[in-house]
């Protein structure tokens, strides 16, 4: 779950919870809104922590290999 989807979640269960005042025959749609808010909210927390644990690895990569020719005489020189 994304971050964005995550709190979509959350804005969705909340106005569930607290601005709904429809009832449904065997659906407490305040029950429904505070899951989703509950749902919504573990999704961040493993989505930021999934972020940081990833911003952490850091790949080390070799110095680049550089070709240097010495020659000791002009006509040993290879020509352009």
């Amino acid at each position: 779950m994304t971050i964005g989807g995550s709190i979509a979640l959350i804005i969705i269960g909340a106005i569930l919870a607290y601005a709904v005042n429809y009832e449904f025959s065997g659906i407490d749609i305040r029950l429904v809104g505070v899951i989703l808010m509950v749902g919504g909210l573990i999704g961040l927390v493993v989505g930021l922590v999934r972020i940081a644990s990833a911003r952490r690895t850091v790949e080390r990569r070799p110095p680049p290999r550089v070709r240097e020719e010495y020659y000791d005489d002009y006509e040993t020189r290879r020509p352009y």
